[in-house]
């Protein structure tokens, strides 16, 4: 695991530009740095040893003639197959590295290379003899990649990265906020839009993804995508299915030169992960208030499992602390509590010596694991209704004050389309336009962000549209972006076992029928975990990362702390102060549950004032 960041251009004092943003990336590879300059590039990497911990791996890596120069964070988990094909094809190989694969791939197969690969990446290949940038990222944007076009006289530059805070320390990109990203953010709780980071002309190379640059154009491709067909096979076939990938997946997740373990929560993912990789220790993150730690049961399974167990209880003294620190590492405004016991999990893994572990993320998203998949009592029990009632009910709803059970009559009697845009909806859209200022109301309706996903899956069943907008917004977004950064922060690398290009291809050909069954959903995964773990953690309702803000932001000193950031002198550019600061109170006052909705404005304001007001 590593960080990378790189230039394309004429530009003077290269040597001192990207010395200057390896620095600022220095958290994802704090062992060891390096450089490749050229009249047209500037490439810069940070390394995190994992393997072949010699020099021989580090980067940037070069072709046996010099002429091609690689960049490149993430791991390539079945490099030795591909090692063998290439010396069957006379390439020799200096290194045991799984970089040096992908250099010598790139010069056998072209772009073709990234067909051949089973991991998770990001990286960047300059040939310096045709002037050409390749750049690929992986199936499921595991890895970030951060991109921005910009001029330089008559000449089309270009500026890549693993993190945008690199971006910041080159001369020619222009620091901006960009106004389209607040609204969206209000609504979805983290930035949704691939072309529409929050810094004006930055975007993300979408996952499945590569791209060329050449003469000043760049040319991207998909190379890969996420496709549901049932196949139809019986629940045994299947059971048998998820066990083979699975085994192999984590094997295959587990091969390092340095130490690891996992993250451990009371949920089936991280604990069917543990079940069936066995490591040395877990590891485990709860709060003090009542029905806020899981860690108990991270605990139970790992004395169960013979495994040692190290746990840690915080604060929100803790989090609110470290928030400004957190969203710097985030690179964007993100407020999905879950980010915050996060950053001090993968604290505890490195403060413990440990340098990889493995975790749990994608098992939701593929085997149909949210609780929103299924309809709830009150859907059920409306659906029942004749639709001439039903649909004529919802559309006059829809218009109508807020009522109790508006929001289950809504989803029961309108599409999916409609009603459903991911694990969260903080402000509807009427609403964050009202505490908006008019220069930030002018964006892409949440509408026109999720339907080209729906789009994908025409004619499918409600929970696979489901899947397909949490695997392509909230996954990407929000899932993955945190896993990286938070991980990133403590320089620690983070694998996801379930979010494999296999297990995809397996998770794509069972039918809803077995992921929500029986009054559970992940019905298949629960199976197939009977073998490994005992009833009460199979059976385990998804709890998520449960974070006890409602509680922090009814304390005074808390409250103290937002009403603080809700009135400084830059809030007046963005929010309506008076209507922000009575959402804080009701909250503060219990006349309403608020609390999502207050962090989400806290973020922004505090990722703001770091990036924009500290930073210049």
């Amino acid at each position: 695991m590593c960080g990378f960041t790189a230039f394309f251009d004429t530009v003077e004092n290269k040597n001192e530009i990207i010395d200057n943003m390896n620095k600022r990336i220095w958290h994802r590879g704090p062992d060891m740095s390096g450089k490749y300059i050229d009249d047209n590039a500037a490439m810069g990497f940070v390394r995190l040893s994992i393997l072949d911990l010699s020099e021989s791996g580090a980067q940037p890596m070069y072709s046996e003639d010099g002429n091609k120069i690689l960049v490149f964070n993430g791991e390539i988990y079945n490099y030795q197959d591909i090692k063998d094909d290439l010396i069957a094809k006379g390439y020799h190989f200096i290194s045991e590295t799984d970089s040096e694969v992908l250099i010598h791939g790139y010069t056998e197969y072209g772009t073709d290379l990234v067909n051949r690969l089973r991991g998770m990446f990001a990286f960047c290949i300059w040939d310096k003899q045709n002037k050409r940038v390749f750049g690929a990222r992986d199936h499921f944007g595991i890895k970030p990649y951060y991109f921005y076009k910009y001029k330089n006289g008559n000449e089309n530059g270009l500026l890549i990265g693993s993190e945008i805070k690199s971006f910041l320390e080159h001369p020619l990109f222009k620091k901006e906020l960009n106004e389209k990203a607040l609204k969206p953010y209000l609504t979805f709780q983290y930035s949704s839009q691939a072309d529409e980071t929050f810094f004006k002309g930055v975007e993300r190379l979408k996952p499945g993804h590569f791209f060329v640059f050449e003469n000043g154009e760049m040319k991207i491709e998909k190379y890969w995508d996420v496709s549901f067909n049932d196949k139809h096979h019986t629940v045994d076939e299947n059971i048998k299915k998820i066990q083979s990938v699975m085994e192999e997946s984590i094997k295959l997740h587990s091969h390092t030169d340095v130490p690891f373990g996992s993250f451990l929560s009371g949920g089936i993912d991280s604990s069917y992960v543990t079940a069936y990789l066995m490591p040395d220790v877990t590891f485990s993150i709860g709060f003090m208030q009542e029905n806020f730690d899981e860690s108990i049961y991270a605990a139970e399974l790992s004395k169960i499992l013979g495994i040692k167990n190290i746990r840690k209880t915080i604060t929100g003294d803790d989090c609110l602390g470290n928030l400004e620190t957190i969203q710097y590492h985030m690179d964007e405004p993100q407020s999905n509590p879950s980010t915050l016991p996060l950053y001090f999990l993968s604290k505890l893994v490195r403060d413990n010596g440990v340098i990889v572990v493995l975790s749990g993320e994608g098992a939701d998203e593929i085997f149909g694991g949210y609780e929103w998949y299924d309809d709830d009592a009150g859907q059920k029990k409306l659906k029942k209704l004749p639709n001439f009632i039903l649909k004529p009910a919802a559309a006059i709803a829809k218009g109508l004050p807020e009522f109790r059970g508006k929001t289950t009559l809504l989803r029961a009697g309108r599409p999916v389309e409609e009603t459903f845009i991911g694990e969260a909806l903080i402000f509807d859209e009427g609403e964050a336009k009202s505490i908006l200022k008019p220069r930030f109301q002018n964006s892409r309706t949440v509408r026109q962000i999720t339907q080209p996903i729906y789009d994908m899956v025409k004619g499918k069943d409600d929970v696979t549209k489901k899947q397909m907008i949490d695997i392509k917004l909230f996954m990407e977004g929000d899932i993955l972006q945190k896993a990286d950064k938070m991980s990133m922060a403590h320089s620690i690398e983070l694998r996801v076992p379930f979010l494999d290009k296999e297990v995809m291809r397996v998770g794509e050909e069972i039918g809803t029928e077995q992921k929500i069954a029986n009054g559970t959903t992940k019905y298949i995964l629960r199976k197939t975990a009977e073998q490994k773990l005992p009833e009460e953690w199979y059976k385990r309702k998804k709890k998520g990362f449960p974070v006890p803000i409602k509680h922090w932001f009814r304390e005074e000193k808390h409250y103290n702390f937002v009403k603080d950031y809700f009135n400084k002198p830059y809030v007046a550019e963005f929010f309506e102060e008076e209507k922000i600061n009575k959402i804080l109170d009701e909250h503060y006052n219990g006349i309403s549950n608020n609390a999502r909705k207050i962090y989400t404005i806290l973020v922004f304001l505090v990722w703001y004032e770091r990036y924009f007001i500290k930073e210049s």
